[in-house]
């Protein structure tokens, strides 16, 4: 295990087991942070991977109480030592599990940073090699895990929630009301 640093605090990482964070990924955190201030909010960060973004929100949003999900488990016990590392336990609750399954439904955001590379682009990426392949690639057009997640959170998220994900260096933000009409072409 190495360290890394992400949003002003430095993180464990295991390289090649769990994703790197990186730094375009802070303004997803920025995002997430600006939309919860310091109230009180229930918030799910799927794919945690190293629990970089769980951890960063926890420090920006005072009042957020997070549920980390990963479906790796290298993922869940880096993310778990990331976590009682940076004494956040009594707020961050990492689960090994897909999507949101166990967490509980009245969420005010859904965090995310999911694979959304084609598989069949895994070649045309050296950069990616050293990154473990499920946790950048996904099969198809490589939306698909962004999809499944949409789908599930209109029933998880409170009328007033939004999911705020990464794509493509990219965050974008779509408030609860908006998920049904919502599809990313395929």
């Amino acid at each position: 295990m190495s360290g890394t640093p992400f949003s002003g605090i430095r993180l464990l990482s295991a390289p090649g087991e769990v994703m790197m964070p990186r730094p375009a990924t802070e303004a997803l955190v920025d995002a997430a942070a600006e939309r919860l201030g310091d109230r009180p909010a229930l918030v799910a960060d799927v794919g945690t991977g190293s629990g970089a973004i769980a951890i960063a929100l926890a420090r920006r949003a005072p009042g957020a109480r997070i549920w980390a999900t990963d479906t790796s488990a290298a993922a869940v016990n880096l993310a778990r030592a990331n976590v009682a590392r940076q004494e956040l336990g009594a707020r961050i609750d990492v689960r090994h599990a897909d999507l949101l399954d166990g967490v509980p439904s009245g969420l005010d955001l859904v965090v995310a940073n999911l694979p959304y590379l084609p598989e069949s682009l895994r070649p045309e990426r050296p950069e990616l090699a050293s990154e473990p392949p499920d946790a950048v690639f996904a099969p198809g057009d490589g939306l698909g895990p962004y999809r499944r997640l949409l789908a599930v959170c209109g029933s998880t998220l409170r009328p007033d929630g939004a999911v705020a994900i990464q794509l493509h260096r990219r965050v974008l933000v779509w408030e609860a009301a908006l998920l049904s009409s919502l599809a990313l072409a395929a």
